[in-house]
């Protein structure tokens, strides 16, 4: 199994917007929003995403944006990772990566929302909080009846923070 040593990881554009709507397509567990959401993450968020391309294909994708309320809080919308590249440690990377840009350099929180059905999701952020030695918290956010009438699993918000520095 190749390493992420062939891993190259970026800011998104408006050209990877197709890529990154068929990457999520082929995550089972993500929602798929609009090709034309995907085309707004990777060009009015392209400083808080990043994509991960090896070999010239796209592998990973993360969305994120600063709450508009809250600059030092970055929201990561979704974390895509491409089956042939699981299990390496490339969201971890990414998040990484996303983390110690210039442009982040406020952030000092980090959320996200988690399904309890989503376990790689809860190691990786649990992963993530423990390497920057960051506190991490968990509560009700959106009700599957009440927010979803049935149609989605709970969503809990995860609240990570606040970091000491960017590794």
């Amino acid at each position: 199994m190749p390493g992420l040593e062939n891993v190259v990881l970026r800011s998104p554009t408006l050209e990877d917007g197709m890529a990154v709507f068929r990457l999520i397509e082929s995550c089972p567990l993500l929602d798929i929003n609009s090709s034309y959401c995907n085309f707004l993450q990777c060009s009015h968020f392209a400083n808080t995403s990043v994509v991960a391309e090896m070999n010239g294909a796209l592998v990973g994708f993360i969305s994120g944006y600063a709450i508009p309320e809250r600059p030092d809080t970055l929201f990561v919308w979704q974390v895509a990772v491409a089956e042939k590249a699981r299990g390496l440690g490339l969201a971890s990377r990414m998040l990484t990566h996303i983390l110690a840009r210039a442009h982040c350099i406020d952030i000092a929180y980090l959320e996200t929302t988690i399904t309890e059905n989503n376990h790689a999701s809860w190691a990786l952020f649990k992963s993530l909080a423990k390497a920057q030695s960051a506190g991490f918290q968990s509560s009700g956010w959106m009700d599957k009846d009440t927010h979803f009438f049935g149609l989605h699993d709970s969503e809990a918000l995860v609240r990570i923070g606040p970091f000491n520095s960017h590794s």
